[in-house]
């Protein structure tokens, strides 16, 4: 592992098993410590070994829940509307220390520095293969201060999840849900509204059916 200065290293951090996931995938609950990468691993400082690299949780829906989405018509009432101009909830806790970096306050109104890289509206496209199972991923990021949303590729969100140094991560909220493309068209749009809504409403993004202009049916063929 590479060498970093006390300077570099945020040490005593504690996560509660809803941010972190180790190696293996499972979730993570104790100390960490982050370097000035961006980067987090076990343990209270790189002294407290093993030191293994942890990744964000970000996986808006488990498979039962997408599961209980598609097979239930009826949860479009049971969540809350949130496309109603409803004013920006509060964010969640797991983004608020990403504008504290070391001790830097990164401003959310400040434009970016020029060396850093900031998201781009670039979807990715289903292919041939996604067609066949049904369905494929969307991937989309959020400005932590405002209403935006971007549609971007899985680089992109690989960028900004695991908070590459090139990019302007602290100020974008990333996250992905799934989308169906074919099978019956009803069952198709009434399935995808129905994700759109569990999203906005389990991750507090506001007005994200209004982002996708309610169009239900993109890519379906």
């Amino acid at each position: 592992m590479a060498y970093y200065p006390k300077s570099q290293i945020k040490t005593n951090q504690y996560t509660d098993g809803s941010e972190y996931n180790t190696p293996n995938g499972n979730s993570y609950q104790g100390s960490y410590y982050k370097v000035s990468t961006g980067k987090s691993y076990t343990g209270k400082s790189p002294q407290d070994s093993p030191n293994l690299l942890l990744t964000l949780q970000r996986t808006l829906l488990s498979n039962d829940e997408f599961i209980g989405v598609t097979q239930n018509t009826q949860i479009s009432q049971a969540v809350p509307a949130m496309d109603g101009g409803d004013p920006d909830p509060q964010i969640p806790e797991r983004y608020r220390s990403t504008a504290y970096l070391y001790g830097e306050y990164v401003s959310r109104t400040e434009v970016p520095p020029k060396s850093l890289t900031i998201p781009y509206f670039n979807p990715n496209t289903p292919t041939d293969k996604d067609y066949t199972i049904g369905e494929f991923r969307r991937y989309f990021c959020k400005r932590v201060n405002n209403i935006i949303y971007i549609e971007i590729n899985k680089q992109q969100y690989d960028s900004l999840i695991n908070r590459d140094i090139n990019w302007y991560w602290a100020m974008y909220i990333p996250f992905y849900t799934p989308w169906n493309i074919s099978g019956d068209i009803n069952q198709v749009e009434t399935t995808n509204r129905n994700i759109i809504k569990l999203t906005s409403f389990r991750e507090k993004l506001p007005k994200l059916g209004a982002y996708l202009k309610d169009n239900y049916l993109k890519y379906y063929k």
